[in-house]
């Protein structure tokens, strides 16, 4: 088990803005492959309207989870990692490693990908060249200028978005003489609505690249959202004057087969080529800045092997990262089926935008104090960007995002097996209070009824480690079906015991963990036990969540004596019921094999009684265990009806249970001498006890040792609720 410290925020040593820090590698990476080679045929196949309405809808997706990265973003202070930082501090780090491994892995394969983009670009000039050496070249020499330093490939990029800018000039100066009329709605030939919709949707996915250099910008806070939603606005209109364009200058059928179409009506032919080697380059470029700085933050956080993160020179710049980035991108050129890993890539990437989405609805809705954005959006506005990106994901290839799911789901399982635990807190604790909360008042507007009776028990332990047998009894009861709470009392003043608490409290805890004990701890200071019991039952719960059986050891300290029978009788008139364990230490509970009920003239006794043996008997240890109810009647001749009645309630509660009915004479026999006999050698007897008498409490205790000295492990009950066994 890791224990995940949170520390201030990792932070290069660049402090870039806004502009060169999340704008410009935004919007490079978005208006991309897409702007220049099928721009053209998204409008030509589904019309302007059509086109105009995918543009829309992609940006809304894109723009929501902007808007949601924003919130997040203003409401905590953002260190390395980008998507992965923001992910892990709030859904937890399994969560967090399971979005931000694939996330890694993506952005290094889309390095590839994208050097492999530019390379195809350039054998439009240069035929002959070798795809797999320039290839390898572009992703060194772009390497280099990562590994050189962040600042330098900021600069290659404002040179790159000027390129950008000339491709775009010469594009829209460009156009064919006269026109032609504009086609709306798709026309005859075209390919569906949502197949153009899964073409072009990759286009707006370039937030990730600006979110990634969080950990070199001087205010993350700030840059990021307002970086993020500027690229957004800016490449909307750049994707929306040029559908208007294509539509107004080249005919459908053009548009759908030449996706060459961009450089046919531009002013100059020259500028779009280098416009798309600048848009590939820039891709290529963000990822290999983003993709180190993602492992860096993961290697951090334990996630990934420590050395993996480790920074350099003064900027902290994660060089390591950097050449383990390259040395997968090289493979997948060299070796890779990049058709195949291009889908799963884009998964990936809208499977992180989606989970943004989630964290920020989630944060709404759960209301966390932490939670105060200076850039608040309504919950309804994140819900429907991650609807969106998951309906996209579907649309897109179903198969690689199934895929791209069990990858996710098998990575969280893993880091949770590793119980990474951290300090930080996050949206999970929220998510939970706010179930809890719901849920009690929602309990609070209904009646209790004895039909809906569960475990809730209040068990005192003293010191844990010496009352194992009681904690085995509560777990048997309990069995996944209600509450345990362990309870140890420090006794005492509080003004010296107080200081133990804290101590007792962690024991407490340990003793939990170690046993794999579903159970809260308790560990109140009072001055003497009657008191601190009677105190511990009257606060515990919440609500009508409340405990509805006190389980402790039955009391053999003769000092004791009165004060114990006083607690059975205050904790029935405080309304709860009791059960007390007195463990036959020699035997224990023998072999598990027969369970001894002793009903008598207190009816409430009984169901209480009846279900307990049940209890146990759902248990594996206890399983195939006899049940047997015994009653005493003094009528011998009544024996055959009060055995039909008993057998009949046994079958109508669904108990399997065997009646036994015993005839005797008070004035020749004790009943107790009778249940002695009867139950020397089971394994477990269970008996109902009455409420002592006020100044006979100590004739009381006498009586009850006297009896169950002579039994085996034996379980003593005071029922007051009813419980429907029906």
């Amino acid at each position: 088990m890791n224990n995940k410290q949170e520390k201030a925020p990792l932070r290069q040593g660049h402090g870039f803005g806004t502009f060169g820090g999340v704008f410009t590698p935004a919007v490079l990476t978005i208006l991309g492959v897409i702007l220049f080679l099928r721009a053209g045929w998204v409008v030509g196949n589904a019309g302007l309207m059509g086109a105009l309405i995918i543009i829309v809808i992609s940006n809304f997706i894109s723009l929501s989870t902007g808007l949601s990265l924003s919130a997040i973003a203003t409401s905590m202070d953002i260190g390395v990692g980008g998507n992965y930082y923001l992910i892990s501090r709030t859904l937890g780090l399994a969560a967090g490693g399971s979005i931000g491994i694939p996330l890694y892995l993506s952005q290094a394969i889309s390095f590839a990908f994208y050097a492999i983009g530019f390379t195809e670009g350039l054998m439009w000039v240069f035929p002959n060249i070798n795809p797999v050496l320039i290839a390898t070249a572009t992703c060194i020499i772009l390497s280099v200028i990562s590994f050189v330093g962040a600042d330098w490939a900021i600069r290659v990029q404002y040179i790159i978005m000027a390129c950008l800018g000339l491709a775009l000039v010469s594009f829209f100066w460009g156009g064919a003489k006269g026109g032609v009329p504009i086609s709306w709605g798709a026309s005859e030939g075209s390919v569906g609505f949502w197949m153009v919709f899964a073409i072009f949707f990759p286009a707006v996915t370039g937030i990730e690249v600006g979110v990634s250099m969080s950990g070199d910008l001087e205010d993350p806070s700030r840059s990021i959202p307002l970086g993020t939603l500027m690229a957004i606005g800016v490449t909307l209109i750049i994707y929306i004057f040029q559908a208007i364009w294509f539509a107004r200058n080249v005919p459908p059928e053009l548009l759908r087969s030449n996706t060459a179409i961009m450089m046919d009506i531009a002013r100059w032919r020259f500028p779009i080529f280098v416009g798309l080697w600048a848009a590939t380059l820039s891709s290529a470029l963000g990822n290999i800045m983003a993709a180190p700085r993602t492992m860096q933050a993961l290697a951090r956080d334990h996630v990934l092997p420590r050395f993996l993160g480790k920074g350099s020179g003064p900027a902290n710049e994660p060089r390591i990262a950097l050449l383990i980035t390259f040395g997968i991108a090289e493979a997948f050129i060299l070796f890779g089926n990049l058709n195949l890993v291009a889908p799963i890539v884009t998964m990936f990437f809208l499977n992180t935008y989606g989970v943004v989405n989630l964290i920020a609805a989630l944060e709404n809705i759960v209301g966390n104090p932490s939670f105060r954005p200076t850039l608040r959006i309504h919950w309804v506005i994140s819900l429907l960007g991650a609807a969106g990106c998951y309906y996209v994901m579907f649309l897109i290839n179903a198969g690689a995002t199934l895929l791209a799911i069990v990858v996710t789901v098998i990575i969280y399982l893993v880091l949770k097996r590793k119980m990474i635990r951290t300090t930080w807190g996050d949206v999970r604790i929220g998510i939970w209070y706010s179930l809890i909360r719901f849920s009690l008042l929602k309990l609070k507007d209904y009646s209790w009824h004895p039909k809906n009776w569960k475990p809730n028990l209040l068990v005192f332990t003293g010191n844990p480690n010496t009352r194992d047998h009681l904690i085995s009894v509560a777990r048997l009861l309990e069995k996944g079906r209600g509450f345990i709470s362990l309870v140890q009392l420090i006794l005492g003043p509080c003004e010296d015991q107080c200081k133990f608490r804290k101590i007792a409290f962690k024991q407490l805890i340990d003793f939990i963990d170690k046993k794999d004990l579903q159970a809260f701890p308790v560990v109140y200071v009072g001055d003497n036990l009657h008191e601190g019991v009677l105190a511990v039952v009257q606060a515990a719960g919440i609500g009508k969540l409340y405990p509805n059986i006190i389980l402790m050891g039955w009391s053999t300290d003769p000092a004791r004596k009165r004060d114990f029978a006083r607690l059975i009788r205050n904790l029935h008139a405080l309304g709860k019921s009791s059960v007390f364990l007195n463990i036959d230490i020699e035997k224990e509970f023998g072999n598990r094999r027969s369970i001894d009920i002793w009903w008598g003239g207190l009816q409430q006794n009984r169901n209480l009684m009846l279900l307990l043996a049940h209890l146990f008997s759902l248990n594996e240890e206890w399983k195939g265990c006899e049940i047997k109810v015994n009653m005493c009647i003094k009528d011998a001749a009544g024996q055959e009806q009060a055995y039909k009645n008993l057998a009949q309630f046994l079958e109508e509660v669904r108990i399997k249970a065997t009646a036994n009915i015993i005839p005797y004479n008070p004035d020749q026999t004790d009943i107790w001498r009778i249940i002695i006999e009867h139950s020397a050698h089971s394994d477990l007897v269970i008996l109902g006890i009455g409420l002592p008498e006020e100044g006979k409490e100590k004739a009381f205790m006498n009586r009850m040792d006297s009896l169950i000295r002579k039994l085996p492990s034996t379980l003593l009950v005071k029922s007051l609720e009813e419980i429907n066994l029906t």
